[in-house]
């Protein structure tokens, strides 16, 4: 265990946790509070206020703004990165010799850094992420996004290196620990945290199929539409979409289809509430890097979960989810839960011993303090 306080640098307000990666963030603060230890939380800000709930959970609250100057678009190092600088953030760190705990390389700028050499520092890695940001460019379908995205891509690539300063890095996913691997020593994987204590299933049945996911972020956009027209369209399954902005083309494509039900954004307990309620979470993604929290989420709250191969692949929930990969076998997939009665007590007992065991976020949190060993 930790006997000194933790600097968390997160590279946005993780509360409240109602995206990916602050869920992450969030509950990881929480956890490691649960484990008594002091934080003094530093988060960049745009757009997301203060927060009360964080000042309860830590011994000091600090708010940077994170610099959006075009000028960095420009810069060698990535955008994400250059724009969550701080000097008070550098000297509130050096005064002290605490360790210090950088959320995603997007908040690595300090890393590297002759002042902060002798600290001891782990990276938690969200992603991969210039294969995240290659992916999000080969979906994006505004050609300037499209650029920044690809050239983004190049300079996270190049700008990895710098995790050759981190004492450790805790990866979200296995496969991300394979490619940090490869040219760093001390890697861990250290599952993603998130909201839930334990498996909770809904008895009897539900009547519709859900999706859920920011879609206003490529990758989600991509699969809601794949659903709409390859596998729910001229479909006798009822399918609910859930999630924030969507695109024109999506809201186009569901235009007509009487099965199929595009919801505005939802708050995260109405989500959990749909979750449980489906017969059926169906959840493909075409990007297989990091974890995706939805699925934790569908197989923590909901009934049976229907994925494809990238977003199962490498988690160790593989045997809690049918998994099809073309849009044929994922319609029979999809019809056979619907004609399955509810979840046997095998069935939920095998879900829980893999969930609350691999997935507890008390351990997990017990495994990124190690890493500061």
């Amino acid at each position: 265990m930790l006997s000194e306080p933790l600097h968390i640098i997160a590279f946005d307000v993780p509360h409240p946790p109602d995206y990916g990666g602050v869920i992450d963030v969030f509950y990881k603060i929480r956890s490691l509070h649960a484990l008594g230890v002091k934080i003094h939380l530093h988060c960049f800000a745009y757009g997301r206020p203060p927060s009360a709930e964080l000042e309860s959970l830590c011994e000091s609250v600090h708010y940077y703004p994170r610099q959006n100057s075009k000028s960095f678009l420009f810069n060698t190092l990535p955008f994400i990165v250059l724009s969550r600088q701080s000097e008070e953030l550098k000297e509130r760190l050096l005064n002290d010799n605490y360790p210090v705990l950088m959320e995603g390389l997007h908040s690595t700028f300090l890393l590297q850094n002759p002042e902060m050499r002798h600290r001891k520092i782990v990276v938690r890695t969200h992603n991969v992420e210039h294969e995240y940001y290659e992916n999000l460019g080969r979906v994006e379908r505004n050609i300037f996004k499209r650029y920044y995205f690809l050239n983004e891509a190049m300079k996270l690539k190049k700008h990895e290196s710098v995790l050759s300063y981190a004492q450790g890095i805790a990866a979200i996913s296995k496969n991300d620990k394979r490619h940090f691997m490869e040219n760093f020593p001390h890697v861990m994987y250290v599952p993603a945290f998130h909201p839930h204590e334990s498996v909770q299933v809904n008895p009897g049945k539900g009547d519709f199929a859900f999706y859920h996911g920011n879609l206003s972020v490529g990758e989600n956009n991509e699969a809601a539409l794949w659903l709409v027209n390859k596998v729910f369209s001229g479909f006798g399954v009822r399918l609910v979409i859930a999630g924030s902005k969507p695109s024109q083309e999506l809201q186009k494509a569901v235009r007509g289809k009487s099965n199929i039900e595009l919801l505005p954004a939802k708050k995260p307990e109405e989500i959990y509430r749909l979750i449980a309620e489906a017969q059926c979470n169906v959840l493909p993604t075409f990007q297989s890097t990091g974890i995706k929290l939805k699925l934790l989420a569908a197989l923590f709250c909901g009934r049976r979960g229907q994925v494809n191969t990238p977003m199962v692949k490498d988690t160790g929930l593989e045997s809690l989810c049918l998994i099809a990969d073309t849009a044929e076998d994922m319609r029979n997939s999809i019809l056979e839960i619907m004609s399955t009665g509810e979840m046997n007590s095998d069935e939920i007992a095998n879900r829980k011993r893999i969930l609350e065991d691999g997935f507890s976020n008390l351990n997990n949190a017990k495994k990124v303090l190690s890493l500061f060993n």
